[in-house]
């Protein structure tokens, strides 16, 4: 019998320290409820293969430099990459603890498009119930964006913004053909604007709804590595 073909891996990219301590606590807990057994590299194991979860550092630069870094280790070879993390809101109507699935991510040099938006929409309102998520473009920012600019940024179409999304998933796809996905965590919206993540009940929100996401990113990356009809 010949030998079977490796998992591939899931990349999964944040930027905060807080980001990454709310994924890897969450699945902690997921995986004592039974979810999924502890994989031994790395942070994990899903359906599809080995999970890692990544800081860049915050910026489009340090978050695109280390995705394209980390994406050259053989072990991380043709990995499905998701960019996750806290955004801010665009829409009037939206809340901390709303959760945004791009349909594609946009930043000065273009867009990339994103793989399986309407499976995760179905998983996150499984695994996040009581959530709204919403779906639209995801654009980028090298500054955190305030006031006016919100509604310029809506203006173009964009429903939220961060500063790596747009730099992860364009520095995943350069390094190969890949799945790609975004999904991020209102943390401050039109009529909730926020000063410092964790100190106000909208930051504590965001944080317990990225807590709970995994289970929705692990079934996207199984089904994002099935066959095409």
């Amino acid at each position: 019998m010949g030998a079977r073909p490796a998992p591939t891996p899931l990349l999964i990219a944040c930027a905060l320290g807080i980001e990454q301590f709310a994924l890897r606590t969450g699945g902690r807990d997921t995986r004592r409820a039974g979810f999924r057994r502890p994989g031994t590299e790395r942070d994990g194991a899903s359906a599809g293969g080995p999970v890692t979860v990544l800081r860049t550092g915050m910026g489009p630069a340090a978050a695109e430099r280390s995705v394209t870094r980390v994406l050259t280790d053989p072990a991380l070879c043709g990995a499905a990459v998701l960019a996750t993390g806290f955004c801010a809101g665009l829409a009037p109507g939206m809340h901390p603890g709303d959760l945004v699935v791009a349909e594609e991510t946009r930043d000065p040099r273009g867009s990339v498009p994103c793989t399986g938006t309407e499976l995760l929409v179905k998983e996150l309102v499984r695994t996040v119930p009581g959530r709204t998520v919403h779906t639209g473009p995801l654009t980028g920012s090298d500054h955190v964006v305030r006031g006016h600019e919100r509604a310029d940024l809506l203006a173009t179409g964009a429903i939220a913004v961060d500063m790596e999304s747009a730099a992860t998933l364009l520095g995943a796809v350069r390094a190969g053909e890949r799945p790609v996905a975004a999904v991020r965590v209102v943390v401050d919206a039109p009529e909730h604007e926020l000063v410092r993540i964790g100190t106000v009940r909208g930051g504590i929100s965001a944080f317990r709804v990225l807590r709970s996401v995994l289970p929705a990113f692990h079934e996207w990356h199984r089904s994002s590595l099935l066959p095409r009809r």
